[in-house]
Parts: structure tokens; sequence; C-alpha cells
């Protein structure tokens, strides 16, 4: 199976969210561009050195709202068990981040029917029951992965994964264009 990161750190400059791989011999970084939204991968010294750093646990998505796009992250999550040895976690807190750097572009409704999307999603985001694993397919039985093809095997956790049980991938397409984002 293609391998997933598990650690980030979320870098934030007024042009780009740059999303720092963590984990041992890692060396990618996802830039997303915060005005045209291209995203591409690149490594650490691109950087910035004045860019707002924090380690995050994981990207949830992008969603479009009235004022623009926003980037969904995990900022806190909980380990819940373990299945074969691969750790099952329960995503407990979250950050929108919106890409504009302000809303001063809405009129009064429209800012108002922003801050209402935001209120809701953030309802959404405070319900129960957000479990994830980095390296391990929570989406089928273990019945299901016994009868799969090598090939299936190899696939990204997030290429293989029934749709059914991705509970973020409509908030996932933006990074499920690009296979090699997978990680």
């Amino acid at each position: 199976m293609a391998a997933a990161y598990e650690r980030f750190k979320l870098h934030t400059s007024p042009e780009k969210f740059y999303i720092e791989a963590c984990d041992d011999g890692a060396n990618d970084v996802l830039a997303i561009d915060r005005v045209s939204t291209e995203m591409t991968l690149t490594v650490k010294k691109d950087i910035p050195p004045s860019a707002v750093t924090r380690p995050i646990c994981g990207i949830m998505g992008t969603i479009r709202l009235v004022a623009g796009m926003y980037l969904i992250i995990i900022t806190k999550k909980k380990k819940v068990g373990d299945l074969f040895g691969h750790n099952i976690w329960k995503a407990t807190e979250f950050d929108i981040i919106s890409y504009k750097k302000t809303v001063l572009h809405l009129t009064d409704n429209q800012m108002q029917d922003n801050k209402c999307f935001l209120a809701m999603l953030n309802n959404v985001l405070n319900t129960d029951g957000f479990y994830f694993a980095t390296n391990y397919d929570l989406t089928h039985s273990l019945q299901r992965l016994s009868n799969t093809s090598p090939e299936f095997q190899e696939m990204s956790l997030l290429e293989r994964a029934d749709q059914r049980f991705v509970w973020n991938g409509h908030l996932l397409r933006e990074f499920t264009a690009q296979p090699e984002y997978d990680p």
C-alpha cells in the first residue's frame, strides 16, 4: 500500500498555505496558493521564514462558501484503538481557515450568509464520530480485504476506499484529482 503521512505542520503565509509532512524521511510539502487555489508539491526550503507555523493532525479538505475557499484541518486527534497494529484515530478538533485575507469584498447579506454557513459547518464538525486511520483501510471489511488483488493492496487508501464510508470525500475532491497528493 502507498504510504500515507501521519504528522504535519501547517505554515501560513499571506500568499500560500504550506502543508509539510513531518514523518521520518519525509521531504514533501504541499503548497496551496491562496488566490488561484492551485496546488503544487514543493520542498521545505520554499517555505518563507515569516510563515506562521503550527502542528496539525491532517487535512479534512476544502470547501467553497460565499466568501470563497476554506481549508479545513484536523487540529487534534485522539487514539481510540488499533487494528492489527494500525492506529485508529478520532478527529476531535478542527479549524476552518479562509483562503482570503478579508471579507470586505462581501455585502452585508453575503457576510451574514457566510457567517451562517461557517456556524453550520462548525456544528457538523463538532458532532461525534469522525474516525480515520492513516495506514489501514477502515472502509472495507477484513473479509473483503482478504479477497483483494495485490494491485488493489498497492493502491493508496483514498484511491481504493469504499466511498460510502469516506465522510470527507466531497471535501477532498480537490486533492483526489491529483494522485500525487494522496500521501
